[in-house]
C-alpha cells in the first residue's frame, strides 16, 4: 500500500482562459494536456467559470433540502434491474455515505421526474437549478470527450459517440465522521464509465490512487473547480493507453461534504478505434455492450468482463 495524504497534487487544467475553439492553438495544447494527464494520473481537476455563484448556492441548497428528507421518501428513488442508479444509504459498511440518482440526468423530464418522487407537489427551484447544472456540466463533458478523441487522431468517431451517450446524474453526501480519526466516506472503485465529471462543496474528501500505490488527496481548490475522471470504459476504449483510477472518499472535520457526480455511458457497443491497435499497443479488449457492464455493478473487472487473453 502506498502513502496517503502526501504532497502530490492532480495537474490543474484551466478552462477559462478563452473560448476554447477547436482549431485554435489554445485547443490543440489543451488537447494534449488533456491526453497527458489522462495517460498519468487517470483524472484531473478543470477550472470552468461557466458556474456562477448564484447557480451553485442555488445547487447545494436544493441538495441539503433532498438530503434533509425522510429516508422513506428518499427511498423511492429507485430504478428497477438498474444497479448503481438508484437510493443507496443506511449501509453498515459505508455509514457515512448517502446518494442518490437520475438516469437521462441532463433532461429536464428526468429531473423532473426524480422531483415528483422527492416532492409530490413538484419543486420548481430545484428543477431549475439542477437542470441548469447538468447542462452545464455536460457540455464540458462533451469538450474533454472531443479532446480525447482528437488528441488520439480518431476524431471522426466523435459525433457518433456523443450522439449516443446518456447521463446517470448522482447527488452524493458524506457525514463528518464522530471520529478525530478520517473515516472512510465510500470505499475503493473505479467508475463503469466512460468519463465521470465531480464536483462538490467546500468540504474536500476525494482520494485517488497513483500508478505507483500512492493516495492524492484532491482539493477542489475553487467553487469553479471540477474533477474529470476516466471510467472503465474510456481505459478499454483506449486499449489501456489510460487507466480508470481506484478513488475513495475519506472524510474528517465536522461539516457535511454534498457533491455531484455526471456519468457518461455509451448506448451501445464499446470498441477500440483500429487506430489505437498496434505492435506496441496489441488489443487488449473485445467490443462490448456498456450498460451491460453497468448491469454487474461495482464487482465486475473490465478485464474479466470483456478483456483479451494474451498468449
Amino acid at each position: 500500500m502506498g502513502s496517503e495524504g502526501n504532497n502530490l497534487m492532480l495537474p490543474v487544467l484551466d478552462f477559462t482562459k478563452e473560448v476554447l475553439k477547436p482549431g485554435t492553438n489554445s485547443w490543440s495544447s489543451t488537447c494534449t494536456s488533456v491526453r497527458q494527464a489522462f495517460e498519468e494520473y487517470g483524472c484531473f481537476i478543470v477550472v470552468y467559470d461557466k458556474a456562477s455563484y448564484e447557480l451553485q448556492n442555488g445547487v447545494f441548497s436544493s441538495l441539503k433540502e433532498l438530503f434533509d428528507l425522510p429516508t422513506k421518501t428518499k427511498q423511492r428513488n429507485i430504478y428497477e434491474g438498474k444497479p448503481l442508479k438508484g437510493y443507496v444509504g443506511q449501509h453498515p459498511k459505508i455509514p457515512l455515505h448517502e446518494s442518490m440518482g437520475i438516469d437521462e440526468g441532463t433532461t429536464l423530464e428526468g429531473i423532473q421526474n426524480f422531483a415528483q418522487k422527492m416532492w409530490p407537489n413538484g419543486n420548481d427551484n430545484f428543477c431549475k437549478s439542477l437542470f441548469e447544472y447538468a447542462k452545464l456540466v455536460e457540455e464540458l463533458d462533451g469538450i474533454v470527450a472531443r479532446m480525447v478523441f482528437e488528441s488520439y487522431g480518431v476524431v471522426e468517431h466523435y459525433d457518433k459517440y456523443i450522439g449516443s451517450t446518456s447521463y446517470l446524474l448522482r447527488f452524493l453526501a458524506h457525514k463528518a465522521p464522530e471520529q478525530v480519526e478520517p473515516q472512510l466516506g465510500f470505499v475503493s472503485h473505479t467508475d463503469k464509465s466512460f468519463t465521470t465529471i465531480l464536483h462538490q462543496n467546500h468540504v474536500n474528501g476525494l482520494v485517488v490512487e497513483t500508478k505507483d500505490g500512492s493516495w492524492i488527496d484532491v482539493d477542489f481548490s475553487s467553487p469553479t473547480s471540477f474533477v474529470v475522471m476516466a471510467g472503465d470504459a474510456l481505459m478499454a476504449w483506449s486499449n489501456d493507453r489510460i487507466k480508470s483510477p481506484n478513488h475513495k472518499v475519506l472524510m474528517n472535520g465536522n461539516e457535511k461534504r454534498y457533491s455531484l457526480g455526471l456519468f457518461a455511458f455509451y448506448k451501445g457497443l464499446v470498441q477500440v478505434p483500429e487506430e489505437l491497435i498496434d505492435e506496441e499497443h496489441p488489443l487488449q479488449y473485445k467490443p462490448f455492450d456498456h450498460l451491460a457492464l453497468l448491469n454487474f455493478g461495482y464487482s465486475v473487472n473490465i478485464k474479466d468482463f470483456c478483456g483479451i487473453v494474451q498468449v
